[in-house]
């Protein structure tokens, strides 16, 4: 095997590690000169993917390669950070887009297709696979940030099912950056629910619901509450108002639709009033959701029945 095919077998392989990406660096230290290196990439064997960082052989990357081409990037100050680590982390949705990166240093030049984030302060970093990012605790922290409430929340919950839910950590988060622009929300939420004893668990569609509330200024109902004993996602206990969110697959089965209607029965006639709330309402029709809960909330209790 001549010379020049054994460097580009050890480039294939180290790519092959490194979810198709390599570094200058690290091509250097294989060996290879500034020459050799400018050959490739005119002749596409490596493709720019920032300055510095190449695929090897095409541009195709995976959404780790992409994330880990643009960490690299900016050296090894940075990590994935804000809601490009949620989403790699599993927390959220998303993160295929514009890419989140936390750099420690005072200033740093922009790479096509991030969103740098500067500080000076340490930052709380691990390791998804070879992919520097900020830990769950730091992610959450800075979600709290850019994101409203609801959202923040939504991630919480996702992150105590995926088991990456720290309240240890995320304490440590709170003390050590008592400035971060995240802090006052997320120790409200932590303390909301800790006071309400209260899960932390949100749908997408009870997400939109508590958005839509705060958007016509609704006053906020109780969330998972139990009135009778039954879970439901709303609930204005003074004017005796249950609000559901229904997506369609909480109704794929007979028997979660018999079960509903049958829940709804029984606070009907203890003197609740129920109303449930689609998908396709919340999304494409808020305006007439709100006008609904204005009028319901103005209407009071139901005279019939009495509500325990």
């Amino acid at each position: 095997m001549g010379p020049f095919l054994e460097i580009d077998r050890q480039i294939a392989a180290l790519a092959a590690r490194q979810e198709g990406v390599v570094t200058h660096a690290q091509l250097r230290a294989l060996g290879l000169t500034q020459r050799a290196i400018t050959h490739r990439r005119a002749s596409q064997r490596l493709v720019d993917v920032h300055r510095c960082v190449y695929a090897v052989g095409h541009d195709r990357l995976s959404p780790t390669g992409r994330r880990v081409a643009a960490v690299w990037a900016y050296g090894d100050r940075a990590s994935l950070s804000h809601r490009s680590a949620a989403a790699a982390w599993g927390l959220r949705g998303g993160g295929g887009g514009v890419l989140d990166i936390t750099v420690r240093a005072r200033s740093a030049t922009r790479r096509e297709g991030t969103r740098p984030h500067l500080t000076t302060r340490p930052v709380e970093t691990a390791r998804l696979g070879l992919l520097p990012i900020t830990t769950p605790a730091r992610t959450l922290l800075d979600l709290a940030g850019v994101l409203s409430p609801h959202h923040v929340e939504a991630a919480l919950k996702q992150a105590e099912v995926l088991e990456r839910f720290d309240l240890v950590a995320l304490r440590a988060v709170l003390a050590a950056h008592p400035r971060h622009p995240g802090r006052r929300a997320l120790a409200a939420l932590l303390d909301a629910a800790r006071r309400r004893g209260l899960t932390l668990t949100l749908s997408d569609l009870e997400i939109r619901f508590r958005a839509l509330c705060d958007a016509h200024r609704l006053p906020h109902p109780a969330v998972n509450a139990r009135p009778l004993g039954f879970r439901v996602d709303f609930l204005w206990p003074a004017a005796g108002l249950v609000v559901e969110t229904d997506g369609w697959a909480s109704h794929r089965t007979r028997a979660a639709f018999e079960e509903d209607r049958a829940r709804d029965q029984a606070l009907s006639a203890a003197g609740y009033r129920v109303v449930r709330f689609t998908h396709r309402q919340l999304v494409d029709d808020p305006a007439a959701v709100a006008a609904t809960l204005v009028a319901l909330l103005a209407a009071g209790r139901p005279r019939a029945g009495r509500a325990t």
